[in-house]
């Protein structure tokens, strides 16, 4: 089953509205695998693809980006979200997913801010200083891939002098998305300062019948709550966040059902959790990719910790998986059984 309609779901119910945002470099397949032992998250998302790479591998007869892999076997629902700015390779590029992958979602970003994305190729968040063409695509990909539903991510506008996240809602719901997330951050902002969520609270005065996805800033399970009693939108969406701490979306579910609330996972629980996603990387790279990966989302579980930022310099210049794992044993203060069957603390 592919999942049509999933997102309409957050209309249903007040529980069925969390959702995992797509970010390059991270929320690749084993941290999608992750996410769903743990559990919470209403729908998973790819890292964003390139339509017009796709096509040029395809039209040369060769495997798909490796954004993709695994995708046709993984389970369902699924979100994979596409970029560019030409409406034909997106609308071919979105039937190619709906139709051959499969999927249960396809969102397009109009919100992606690196200089590669809205400079080089004036794609992601250089398109929302014009609506228009943003309608013109959405009408494409929701034609070419219908019934499969399509969702645009956005940011508040190009800089705060130019906000025109309202005037880009109304466009994307004109023209026949299933619904829209709205980060609160200017292009301009990259990542810095604070999400501004009375900005993407005024978006929802434009919507008609579509929800409303909010995002930025959310690190804890309260703050979840929170954006979701005291903002109007259907649901949120979380990025950085799940990646530092990946159960979060089980703890905003407990939260909102008024359960008990798991604790934060000890160090054996974290080292666990690497062990799977470094074994997961191994599947699809090879072991310096998967290692160079790992190294990112470990640095993460270590933020906010004592000694974090020495942690973060060692590991982020470690050139072998043993240097890795003894490093990291040492820092969360716990052994791991490896894949191979030895174990860190015989050489912590």
């Amino acid at each position: 089953m592919n999942g049509y309609g999933t997102t309409l779901l957050i209309k249903q119910s007040p529980i069925n509205r969390l959702y995992s945002a797509p970010m390059a470099g991270y929320t690749n397949y084993a941290h999608r695998e992750l996410l769903r032992i743990l559990g919470g998250a209403d729908l998973i998302a790819t890292e964003m693809v390139s339509a017009r790479s796709f096509i040029e591998l395809e039209q040369h007869g060769l495997e798909p980006p490796s954004r993709l892999w695994g995708i046709r076997e993984e389970p369902r629902p699924l979100a994979v979200q596409i970029w560019d700015n030409d409406p034909g390779m997106l609308a071919f590029f979105a039937a190619k997913l709906a139709f051959d992958f499969r999927v249960s979602v396809i969102d397009i970003n109009f919100g992606c801010p690196a200089r590669q994305i809205a400079g080089k190729s004036a794609s992601g968040s250089f398109l929302l200083q014009y609506p228009e063409r943003i309608g013109n695509i959405v009408q494409k990909v929701v034609s070419a891939a219908a019934p499969v539903p399509v969702t645009a991510k956005i940011r508040l506008g190009r800089t705060r002098d130019t906000l025109n996240a309202v005037e880009v809602a109304s466009a994307v719901e004109s023209a026949g998305a299933a619904g829209i997330t709205v980060h609160g951050r200017t292009a301009a902002d990259m990542y810095r300062g604070k999400a501004d969520w009375e900005e993407i609270a005024k978006v929802k005065t434009a919507l008609k019948k579509i929800p409303l996805i909010g995002n930025g800033d959310i690190c804890t399970a309260e703050e979840g709550v929170f954006r979701l009693r005291n903002y109007p939108v259907d649901g949120i969406m979380i990025g950085r966040g799940s990646i530092a701490r990946p159960w979060i979306f089980r703890q905003i579910r407990q939260l909102l059902r008024e359960e008990p609330v798991d604790p934060e996972p000890a160090g054996k629980d974290i080292a666990a959790m690497i062990i799977r996603q470094f074994t997961a990387l191994r599947r699809q790279f090879q072991e310096h990719t998967a290692l160079a990966l790992i190294r990112k989302t470990v640095c993460h579980y270590a933020a906010g910790q004592s000694g974090a930022r020495k942690f973060r310099n060692d590991i982020c210049s470690v050139k072998d998986t043993e240097t890795f794992f003894r490093l990291t044993a040492r820092f969360f203060d716990t052994a791991f059984d490896l894949p191979d069957g030895s174990r860190t603390g015989d050489f912590q």
